[in-house]
């Protein structure tokens, strides 16, 4: 038997495996909300932000879509350049800072004195086709009053964002906007809820 075959076929499997190698990965990001800036309240309340838990299919950061009823991907090439939990907690504590209704909002990240903890779980977060293209959010948000330690609010957040177009910025662009539709929903009924309570 001639080993030619055997090296033209090695040959196109190293070529190929050279292809795919050179594809480059593309991230993208959200923005925050335009002009958010951080505005305190001297007697107001501090309120921490904890990090946004998500599901294991969302922990690798690429761009995930659903089409129709049952299939789910990924894009391999197309990556968020953080964890969506990430963002979207990145996301909200401008907001909340926006708002002016707090002495301090804070990232939880150790024991900090505080009047409010907010914490959450995303369980949506990318590109649904069914058959128009739109971003899909879905995020369950809390409340813990610290000096009880029990929680005193709750909502979940499903909004959906239509696409301007098929390709990954379209889609990006959309998930920027609901984004900003999510956390600044959020940050006004956490606001109701705080000045009630007040």
């Amino acid at each position: 038997m001639s080993s030619r075959p055997l090296i033209v076929c090695a040959a196109a499997l190293l070529f190929a495996t050279g292809c795919a190698v050179n594809r480059p990965i593309h991230y993208y990001t959200l923005v925050h909300p335009s002009g958010s800036t951080t505005q305190e309240k001297p007697d107001g309340p501090t309120i921490l932000v904890a990090a946004i838990e998500a599901p294991e299919f969302l922990e690798d950061a690429r761009i995930r879509y659903r089409a129709g009823a049952n299939e789910a991907g990924a894009y391999e090439l197309h990556r968020w350049i953080e964890r969506p939990g990430n963002m979207v907690r990145d996301a909200l504590v401008a907001q909340l800072r926006a708002s002016g209704e707090y002495r301090r909002v804070l990232e939880s990240s150790g024991p900090v004195p505080a009047d409010y903890l907010v914490r959450g779980r995303l369980g949506e977060f990318g590109e649904v086709d069914n058959p128009a293209i739109v971003t899909r959010i879905s995020l369950h948000l809390e409340l813990v009053d610290m000096r009880t330690n029990r929680d005193v609010w709750d909502h979940l957040y499903e909004h959906e964002e239509p696409s301007g177009g098929k390709t990954i910025g379209d889609v990006v662009h959309a998930m920027d906007l609901n984004l900003q539709d999510v956390v600044r929903q959020a940050a006004s009924d956490i606001g109701a809820f705080v000045a009630s309570a007040h």
